[in-house]
């Protein structure tokens, strides 16, 4: 049976433990320029110093028109990478793996016309309008993923993760609702991520780490298996989440998790040898533990919970008490959408603990 403190390989790298700290972005805490910020060493310093086993950063974006946010950290030039290289030094000091998430936002971005798979005109209020992308656009942001994964690696950065899902980019072109072109990117919609992660694989070389945060339905979970087969020979993980306007009904009603963790375990189930992480309310130690004996996947990851504690992963781990988020009404200025007005007593403005 599988616990909480064991070590595991991922590829290249060696995570001492299965608690992970997922992509989570921290709004208004640089500005235009996209660059590290010493708030976000802090950050970064204080979950490494709290055992997590691996840290996944805030997703960085790989060119500014991509961005979801302008305040969203960059990596799409090289004087970006100084600050990368203090965030990498800050979470090795305490011997935990770093990876940065590398990001496009696509339609849900601030680009007045994003890029898209094909044309798309807005379903929901937070879309842009979608131009379909060139062939020579797809090679241009496929070579812009691979220079923000070398300069992830000149930095120090122990690997990347490709944002497959919640609606950006990749995901769009993995999602049938999104992607209607003819082209070969169309009759494989998993070409584009492949391209992406062969390249950067070259690039890069064997003893830096790549993996993707992928959606579990994209739309459905048969679609989510089917994309975690294709890429399966490309990566040295799989991070399940969701994807655009997930159908999660395949899930049964009375699985004890979030849906994710039901398709995070069936996807273990078909790929035994691949590492695999989930992430989705899991909010104290008990329910790491159970949603790690249940399923059976490799990493567990905890992000409210880092928010409250950035001591969450040893607190757990020795099983302390390790806070609860009280999911504050009004809105959690983590968000783009923060409610300063909403303060809170305990070390963050907005999150308790008991």
């Amino acid at each position: 049976m599988k616990q909480l403190s064991d070590s595991f390989q991922m590829g290249p790298v060696t995570v001492k433990n299965r608690i992970a700290v997922p992509a989570m972005v921290c709004f208004d805490w640089t500005d235009d320029s996209g660059r590290v910020t010493d708030r976000h060493l802090a950050h970064y310093r204080a979950l490494a110093q709290g055992g997590a086993g691996v840290i996944f950063s805030e997703a960085v974006c790989i060119t500014k028109r991509g961005r979801l946010h302008n305040t969203q950290l960059g990596l799409w030039e090289d004087e970006q990478i100084d600050g990368w290289k203090k965030l990498a030094d800050a979470c090795h000091e305490y011997g935990v793996p770093f990876l940065a998430q590398i990001h496009h936002a696509g339609i849900n971005g601030m680009d007045d016309v994003a890029d898209c798979p094909s044309d798309y005109t807005p379903a929901h209020a937070h879309h842009t309008p979608g131009k379909e992308m060139s062939l020579d656009r797809i090679v241009y942001i496929r070579n812009a993923f691979v220079k923000t994964a070398l300069r992830c690696k000149a930095a120090g950065l122990d690997g990347v993760e490709l944002h497959g899902c919640h609606g950006y980019l990749l995901s769009q072109f993995m999602s049938s609702r999104i992607n209607h072109r003819t082209d070969e990117y169309g009759e494989d919609d998993t070409l584009f991520v492949k391209e992406i992660l062969e390249s950067i694989r070259i690039a890069c070389g064997p003893d830096f780490c790549v993996g993707i945060r992928l959606a579990a339905f994209e739309p459905t979970m048969e679609d989510g298996f089917r994309h975690a087969k294709a890429l399966a020979p490309y990566v040295d993980f799989l991070d399940i989440s969701y994807g655009i306007d997930s159908d999660v009904s395949g899930c049964p009603a009375d699985f004890p998790y979030r849906p994710s963790f039901y398709a995070a375990m069936k996807i273990k189930e078909m790929l035994p040898d691949m590492p695999i992480f989930c992430v989705d309310r899991i909010t104290s130690g008990e329910m790491a533990k159970g949603a790690l004996e249940l399923t059976q996947i490799d990493g567990i990851d905890v992000g409210r919970g880092h928010l409250v504690n950035y001591n969450f992963a040893s607190d757990a781990l020795a099983g302390r008490d390790t806070g609860t988020c009280l999911h504050c009404k009004g809105g959690c200025s983590w968000g783009p959408t923060g409610n300063p007005d909403n303060p809170c007593p305990g070390k963050m403005r907005f999150l308790k603990r008991k």
